[in-house]
Formats: C-alpha cells, sequence, structure tokens
C-alpha cells in the first residue's frame, strides 16, 4: 500500500513538475544564444517561413534536412538536446506516428507491398507508398512542431506577444493568450498545494468513498477561487493601467546579423519552394 501510495505521489509531483519546465522554461530565453541575439519580430517571420517550407515540402530528404537544421539552431541558442528532444516528441509528434499508422496498410494506401502481416484472420500488406507518405507526415509534423517550439523557447513572453500585437493579431486573442500562460502556472501551483495540503492533513491512506468527497469539494473550490480571482487580477490590471497591450521595457532594433539572417532564410525558403517539384 505504501509503494501504491508513494507511487501516486510520485505520478502527481512529477506531472506538475514535468508541466511547469516545458511551460515555463523561460531561462533559455536569456541565454546569450544564436536565436536569443535576433530582433524578434525578424526571428518569427524567419520561424514562420521555415515551418511553411517544412509544410510545403514533398520530399522526406528535405524535411529531415529542415528538422536538422531546427537541432543545430537548438544547439547554437545553447538549448539542451536532450530537454528539447523531450519536449517536441512527447505530444504532438508521438500522437501524429499513430494517426500515420493507418496509412501504411493497402485498405488506405494502395501500391507496391513491401511485406504483409496476419492480423485477426485478415491478410494485411503494407505498401511502399504507404511508407512513404507516412514517414513523410511524421517528419513534417515532428520538423513543425520543433521549430514552434524553439521560437517559444528562445524568445521571452511578452516579447512574443508583443511581436504578435505588431503583426496585427487581434488585441483580444494577445490578451487571452497571455492571460492564460500566466493562469496555467497558476492553477498548478494551486494543484500542487492542494495536494500537499490534504497530505498533511489526512495522510496518503484515505478511503474510497471519503477520497471522492475530498476530490469533488477540492473541484468545486478551485472553480470558485478561480472564478474570484479573476475578477479580482482584472480589476487590479485596470487599476494598474493596463488596456490589453503588452508591454516589454525594450524597443525592438534590428542589426546587421537580423538582416543577413532573414535574407538567408529567404533564399533558402524560394529555393525549397522552386525545386519543390523536382526533389522526391
Amino acid at each position: 500500500m505504501a509503494g501504491h501510495d508513494s507511487f501516486i505521489e510520485r505520478s502527481i509531483t512529477g506531472a506538475l513538475s514535468f508541466l511547469k519546465e516545458s511551460v515555463f522554461a523561460e531561462e533559455y530565453a536569456s541565454k546569450p544564444g544564436f536565436l536569443q541575439s535576433l530582433d524578434p519580430r525578424i526571428k518569427v517571420i524567419t520561424i514562420f517561413l521555415l515551418i511553411i517550407a517544412t509544410i510545403l515540402t514533398r520530399s522526406i530528404t528535405v524535411s529531415c534536412v529542415l528538422y536538422a537544421l531546427c537541432l543545430i539552431l537548438a544547439y547554437f541558442s545553447q538549448v539542451k538536446i536532450s530537454f528539447f528532444l523531450k519536449r517536441t516528441w512527447i505530444f504532438i509528434p508521438l500522437f501524429s506516428l499513430f494517426i500515420a499508422i493507418p496509412a501504411l496498410f493497402s485498405i488506405f494506401s494502395p501500391g507496391e507491398a513491401l511485406f504483409s502481416v496476419n492480423l485477426i484472420g485478415y491478410k494485411l500488406s503494407i505498401t511502399r507508398q504507404g511508407l512513404l507518405g507516412a514517414t513523410l507526415f511524421v517528419i513534417r509534423v515532428t520538423a513543425s512542431v520543433s521549430f514552434a517550439v524553439l521560437l517559444s523557447l528562445t524568445t521571452r513572453h511578452f516579447d512574443l506577444l508583443k511581436v504578435l500585437r505588431i503583426f496585427g493579431i487581434p488585441q483580444v486573442f494577445v490578451m487571452t493568450l497571455g492571460m492564460c500562460y500566466r493562469y496555467i502556472y497558476l492553477f498548478l501551483e494551486v494543484a500542487g498545494n492542494t495536494y500537499l495540503a490534504i497530505k498533511s492533513r489526512v495522510g496518503t491512506r484515505v478511503p474510497y468513498k471519503r477520497g471522492q468527497r475530498m476530490v469533488a469539494w477540492n473541484m468545486a473550490s478551485l472553480w470558485l477561487r478561480s472564478y474570484h480571482l479573476n475578477d479580482a487580477v482584472y480589476q487590479a490590471m485596470l487599476s494598474r493601467g493596463y488596456t490589453g497591450e503588452p508591454a516589454v521595457l525594450e524597443n525592438f532594433k534590428t542589426r546587421w546579423i537580423d538582416w543577413v539572417w532573414l535574407f538567408m532564410t529567404g533564399v533558402f525558403f524560394v529555393s525549397l519552394i522552386c525545386l519543390n517539384g523536382v526533389i522526391r
């Protein structure tokens, strides 16, 4: 029983720690890396071009080159590769892998059969076209997600929100995004503190029905606290002059390295678009 309790505790604390580390890793944005040194506006434009190039390419080789470029940028931006791979492969790419599995079989991707498998009395063939299509899909998703994550890691949160407003993203969207970002951290803190409070008062061995009542009561309490906190925070922000626009202390300035990186990325993007129908 003690082992079961410790497993639950490790699972809860581990999940909260992982989410905090994944969502709020802003220390990477303060490091003197390559992407951190770029103007946030130029950085957003170039990463967006690389994501578009990844989506449009029809070549597995080019997709792998783009993913390798993302890893190289992460390395020169002083982002730990192990942390970067763990963060980019845990959710969306792994989920896309399961989505791509049906495309391997001849039922969905007819073509040249590579080998066959017997599944519940049915003979299914994995085709060459299905294998290539599924591989391209997974690499595309992985590279796109990796570029997006790299942008968020190497750019401070409020700088990114300000860039979104400069590019004409509606104010309500940017304000909602900023509030959600901060509120997620608060929610994780409340969840961790609630579990610690329950453990310190009633211990880890709680009857099943009593445990259900405690969980239901804490869910209701968390909702009420969230409702009141939402209004209190909003009123406090208004009293301090908040207008919905993200404010940063530093003004964005472009340097020669920003224009060189923008030019190189633009040439690379145009080259990929022109060669997209040639490279397979």
